[in-house]
């Protein structure tokens, strides 16, 4: 399932309180989702890695009760005791098996020794395939029977949409646009330190920014993607340069069209990057208009980029000259 497509049903299921397990390949955001999903609903988030932890970390220590003579468990301080929120089981299958076992009353009867979590919490896990060369135990039936499981698919649309909300570098969103399988080069069966992710794209954005040392650069963005990607975007972005002034479309100014098809992909989403960081209706006018003369393809990648992003446009003349020029492409 495609990102947007998980985020809708996991929001259905937290609501509902059903157990959901997020499979999916290493560095394709499933923690993310899950956090944004809280941050959305505005409840709590607690990420408890159990790979980590021992079978004692998630039931508690075992003490002696003096007044009913028996032996009572003491929960962890980790374990939310109140309020709503989503408890979530990151690497639960590659926690070692005892671990695995632990969690099976939590996940299920929602208590674990003497704790019992709150009625406002929901238990979302997740982890990686078997295949994905990390280290991982074949989940037991009955655990995995506690659960409803969904796969995630990289979705280049869905990454596109969530790195123009995040204000991703513009030449990363453009390169991406341009070369869709780059964004997610991971091979199981290649014992490759660094490849392309979403996760490690977003490292590239944090480097770009940090003023690495342009002889130095290659080597850095390697470390994140991958030399072969790195070469590739390094190339790309040079194409940077051919770019028409995006500040003069934007103020009604410029009459440049590019013909490549790397250089317009790195307008169009220069373009909307741009606008995204400055909004106005003139602005929006404007950006219409220049792309009333753009390849088709490029006016209909910019146009809905912006929507996407919310930007409503019924309201202006030039979108209406704009529909009517490319409605046979939306059709």
């Amino acid at each position: 399932m495609r990102a947007s497509e998980v985020t809708k049903s996991l929001n259905a299921l937290v609501s509902k309180k059903v157990p959901t397990f997020l499979w999916g390949a290493p560095g394709i955001g499933k923690s993310s989702i899950v956090k944004q999903i809280a941050k959305e609903k505005g409840v709590d988030f607690i990420d408890l890695r159990l790979a980590l932890m021992d079978p004692t970390d998630l039931k508690g220590i075992p003490f002696y009760d003096k007044e009913s003579h028996s032996a009572l468990w003491a929960p962890p301080a980790f374990l939310p005791r109140e309020g709503e929120g989503i408890l979530f089981l990151d690497e639960l299958n590659s926690a070692a098996p005892a671990v695995q076992s632990s969690a099976y009353q939590l996940i299920l009867d929602r208590r674990i020794g003497e704790y019992v979590l709150p009625e406002g919490w929901a238990i979302v896990a997740a982890g990686n395939r078997d295949g994905d060369r990390g280290v991982t135990y074949r989940m037991p039936a009955p655990l995995a029977n506690r659960f409803v499981h969904f796969e995630l698919d990289v979705s280049v649309d869905d990454w596109r949409e969530w790195a123009y909300k995040k204000s991703i570098d513009s030449r990363i969103i453009a390169y991406i646009s341009y070369k869709n399988e780059h964004l997610f080069t991971f091979d199981a069966k290649v014992q490759a330190k660094s490849f392309a992710t979403p996760r490690s794209w977003e490292y590239v954005h944090n480097i770009l920014q940090a003023d690495v040392e342009k002889e130095l650069l290659l080597d850095v963005l390697s470390g994140a993607v991958g030399r072969e990607v790195a070469v590739g975007f390094l190339s790309f972005v040079k194409v940077m340069d051919k770019l028409p002034d995006i500040t003069m479309i934007m103020l009604g100014k410029s009459e440049e069209y590019p013909e490549e098809i790397d250089v317009l992909y790195a307008l169009s989403s220069g373009i909307v990057s741009r606008y995204l960081q400055d909004p106005s209706d003139t602005a929006l006018e404007h950006i219409l208009e220049y792309t009333l003369d753009l390849k088709s393809e490029f006016a209909v990648l910019i146009v809905q980029d912006l929507q996407k992003n919310g930007v409503t446009m019924e309201h202006s003349q030039n979108f209406k000259a704009w529909v009517k020029k490319f409605a046979y492409l939306l059709a």
